[in-house]
């Protein structure tokens, strides 16, 4: 169901977050939709069940604008994104219908311990890969089915993200290309073209089980797509082969925190 909520003060706020995500997002292949969720919950007090679809909504323009930037600079390998994508659309519709069971300290509690679960996997992997690296030893390229099982498998889990959470799903996208050995700058396009598919898929099924309110929406996507547009840009510009290792750290980091909140 699609509504508009009445304007609030508060809400003179969600263009700035929203440039400051869009921007985020596009750059380091998320989306932004891991950030709206904790902000819509936490601080301006949105029921779960109408900041998760909204949440997808506000999103959509920053990974359509987010992909478009990279692979402009040639930074999406379409292959196995399209493999996750397919995969993800299926994981969506699960999402969907997955929100409406779960009660609000349920949907919270579970965000928080998925994020946790995957920013530890991540802090592994990348462990892994520093060490390996540091050694001398190159890791060996995927076998094709490793390949396309990877694809399957965190394709449907970041489409059941997605659809429960209201987030890009991004997370176990960015494990399972990270797994496959892909460069950075391919894995921050590619990621985005993956998302754009799950947010896509979870809007259709969340307008037939459950609520979008187009007064947040509007509001956050008035800065999203300059944000999203202006994030390749600037990536183009860097040489970042180096800061890899600490960007995956980051971001792993940051996916602690965030879902340590939620669970308190």
């Amino acid at each position: 169901m699609i509504f508009h909520s009445s304007f609030e003060y508060q809400y003179l706020w969600l263009p700035l977050l929203g440039f400051i995500v869009g921007f985020i997002g596009s750059l380091v292949g998320g989306g932004g939709g891991f950030f709206f969720l904790p902000v819509l919950i936490l601080i301006f007090q949105i029921s779960p069940q109408i900041a998760v679809p909204t949440s997808l909504a506000a999103t959509i323009p920053i990974c359509i604008a987010g992909s478009i930037g990279h692979y402009r600079h040639g930074n999406v390998d379409v292959r196995p994104g399209l493999i996750f994508a397919a995969a993800g659309i299926f994981g969506a519709i699960t999402g969907a219908k997955l929100v409406n069971l779960m009660t609000t300290e349920q949907l919270k509690t579970a965000f928080g311990i998925y994020s946790i679960l995957i920013a530890t996997q991540l802090i592994i992997d990348t462990w892994k890969k520093n060490k390996a690296e540091s050694a001398g030893i190159l890791l060996p390229d995927r076998k094709r089915w490793k390949k396309f099982t990877l694809s399957t498998f965190f394709g449907y889990l970041s489409g059941i993200v997605s659809g429960t959470f209201g987030t890009t799903g991004n997370a176990p996208v960015m494990a399972g290309l990270f797994a496959m050995q892909m460069p950075l700058k391919i894995v921050l396009g590619t990621s985005l073209m993956i998302i754009t598919f799950n947010m896509i898929s979870a809007v259709g099924a969340h307008f037939l089980v459950g609520e979008v309110d187009l007064t947040l929406v509007s509001f956050l996507t008035a800065g999203t797509i300059v944000g999203a547009l202006a994030g390749p840009k600037v990536l183009a510009n860097i040489k970042i082969d180096k800061a890899e290792g600490p960007v995956r750290y980051w971001y792993a980091i940051g996916m602690m925190v965030f879902g340590i909140l939620m669970i308190l």
